[in-house]
């Protein structure tokens, strides 16, 4: 019996996993399904350009790398709340607090 790979998913040469012949990479279809609990058939509403085989196959390669995607959103995650801590409350908010619409 013969494996067969994962047809769709292309890997560059620094170890990003992207959908072959399209601009997006895997993580971010993971990203948008783990954010939004959409099913492959409603993600394919946010990815017209996307056929459903590959959209499936990204989230077959999540789910067979699903510890170094998981890691690599978790660090992601940490990263984006470290900058946002440091930069602080914006402008935008400081008005909507001055002007009672947030706490």
């Amino acid at each position: 019996m013969t494996v067969a790979t994962i047809a769709h998913i292309e890997v560059d040469e620094k170890g990003t996993a992207w959908v072959a012949g399209a601009n997006v990479k895997v993580i971010e279809i993971v990203a948008d399904k783990l954010a939004h609990g959409l099913s492959p058939e409603e993600m394919q509403i946010q990815y017209p350009h996307l056929s459903a085989a590959q959209i499936y196959a990204a989230l077959a390669y999540y789910y067979d790398h699903k510890t170094e995607f998981d890691s690599q959103l978790e660090r992601d995650h940490q990263e984006i709340e470290a900058l946002r801590a440091a930069a602080g409350e914006s402008p935008g908010r400081k008005r909507l607090r001055a002007l009672g619409y947030l706490p």
